[in-house]
């Protein structure tokens, strides 16, 4: 059924919509730069163990939540989302808790496929566009698109670059890649358009862990660069 977005509450940071009959979502300013608002609410709406409340999608500038309307209404619920926000601690938006995740990664040659065309096209050596992707201070924005999937914010502008023209079919997992102003982890083998400048041995998504996803909303991340020889080491050693 088609549910016609209608605003519920409208305040300054952020607004409310209703997303469908059993959804609704939170907006925040398309140009905002600090996530920390948004995984604070998760956060405390998960630990809050809400009994209509099914699901909590939390991208750059929204959150998606999912509830049951035998629970509750989309009203009630949009009050408490509202009242919630204004109780969240102020340092809810420090980045200094965050968790800082090392990833290695092989850069060039048959673990990135796309690094020295990627570099000629920004005007650099390969062995520039690798050193300048992992000097880069990293934060898990989303894990989308696939389980495990995480979207990076941080690339420094420079390096931003357009999706291939025609996708690949297949992207290897542990895949590091840019994709415009973003850069992200491919944490199973799928199709995908990003251009692929390195790899990881690291396993990104494994339903045995808790949680299954190694990257989580809030982390940050900083690339180690090794080499081949290093890659097929840990490779060996199955760090997941």
């Amino acid at each position: 059924m088609h549910v016609t977005a209608s605003l519920i509450i409208d305040t300054p940071l952020p607004t409310l919509e209703r997303l469908a009959d059993d959804a609704l979502l939170l907006q925040w300013s398309e140009d905002t730069t600090n996530t920390a608002p948004i995984r604070a609410l998760c956060a405390a709406l998960r630990e809050a163990a809400l009994p209509w409340l099914r699901d909590l999608v939390p991208a750059y500038d929204s959150v998606g939540v999912f509830f049951d309307p035998r629970q509750s209404t989309a009203s009630e619920i949009g009050a408490y989302l509202q009242d919630t926000l204004r109780r969240l601690p102020a340092g809810a938006t420090e980045r200094d808790a965050a968790r800082l995740i090392e990833i290695p990664v092989c850069y060039g040659g048959e673990h990135g496929p796309d690094l020295e065309s990627a570099a000629t096209e920004l005007g650099l050596t390969a062995a520039d566009l690798a050193r300048r992707h992992a000097d880069g201070d990293y934060e898990v924005a989303l894990i989308g698109f696939a389980p495990g999937f995480p979207y990076l914010r941080g690339l420094d502008p420079t390096l931003a670059l357009p999706r291939l023209a025609t996708p690949r079919t297949r992207v290897p997992a542990g895949s590091v890649a840019i994709g415009g102003q973003q850069t992200g982890i491919y944490p199973r083998a799928s199709p995908g358009g990003w251009r692929l400048i390195g790899s990881t041995p690291l396993r990104l998504f494994d339903v045995e862990r808790a949680p299954p996803s190694r990257l989580l909303p809030g982390d940050r991340v900083r690339f180690v660069a090794i080499d081949a020889a290093g890659f097929a080491d840990r490779n060996e050693h199955d760090l997941s």
